[in-house]
């Protein structure tokens, strides 16, 4: 998917937040926001906003030196997540399990995402998560996923944020007749799931965990790992969450389930849905 101009003043957006998380100094700051301007005037030689989006986050942790900006955050949205962990079983229990339900809370955790704000509240008291959960999908293409199901064995699952990590745990345990792997980034990048974070929210009990071998919030085929390459080959069915993988694996030929709330404008024109709403889509090339 290509970099819309709406896309610019996100990144920049996203570059003054992430230098005031790392630093209270002005004047750093003026230097991660002038090299992150320099990052987004160049915009045309990114393939993708994912691509632009990692170039704009390392001149972050180039000059303050901090490896994991947003490890603070992660660790606070894992444990969060962890909580209202059994209200989400609790929920899919009145659901009857359902597989919708399944999908859907899944998709909820969509919401933890720091390039769009890093104060997300899923506290179970504040009624939030809740009002999330409830919401129906706008697109949902369950009944081919279904069909898909009678006949498949591994499922690879293609992660996004480190909070959602714990709501997609509901999902895997709910498929975990198949064989899952779920991939996580190959290092840190804004509050995308590593595979140390996908150990800490516990999923690693109901999937194998790997690294896409890829930096980028979002999947670069060219750049991922063979054992990343030949789990996206061999898998049956391929669960893509969030909108940097939707960005960077829509329109490609192959076989994809994406699973998302359209929290950018862009992204919901693009799924003809509105803006905040969720989506589990079936793209067939």
């Amino acid at each position: 998917m290509e970099i819309f101009l709406d896309c610019l003043p996100c990144m920049l957006r996203q570059a003054l937040e992430a230098s005031r998380i790392v630093t209270d100094n002005t004047e750093l700051q003026e230097k991660i926001i002038a090299e992150a301007i320099n990052v987004i005037v160049n915009y045309k030689k990114y393939g993708y906003s994912p691509e632009m989006a990692r170039a704009v986050h390392q001149v972050v942790k180039k000059l303050s030196g901090i490896y994991d900006p947003f490890k603070k955050i992660k660790e606070r949205d894992i444990k969060t997540a962890k909580k209202v962990y059994p209200s989400l079983r609790d929920f899919l229990q009145q659901k009857r399990n359902d597989l919708y339900w399944a999908l859907k809370i899944a998709a909820t955790g969509n919401i933890i995402d720091s390039a769009i704000n890093n104060n997300v509240n899923i506290e179970e008291e504040n009624g939030y998560i809740e009002k999330e959960l409830k919401k129906e999908f706008s697109i949902c293409d369950i009944e081919i996923f279904q069909n898909k199901l009678k006949t498949s064995k591994r499922l690879l699952i293609i992660g996004d944020n480190a909070g959602e990590t714990v709501f997609d745990r509901i999902l895997a345990e709910r498929l975990s007749d198949l064989d899952i792997i779920y991939s996580v980034r190959s290092e840190p990048i804004i509050n995308d799931a590593t595979i140390e974070d996908a150990f800490a929210s516990g999923l690693n009990d109901y999937a194998k965990i790997i690294s896409s071998g890829c930096s980028a919030p979002g999947i670069i085929l060219k750049e991922c790992s063979d054992e990343f390459l030949k789990a996206f080959a061999d898998s049956d069915i391929i669960i893509s969450k969030g909108q940097g993988n939707f960005e960077s694996l829509s329109g490609i030929d192959k076989e994809v389930f994406f699973l998302l709330k359209a929290k950018c404008p862009m992204i919901s024109q693009r799924l003809h849905v509105n803006l905040n709403e969720y989506v589990f889509k079936y793209q067939y090339y």
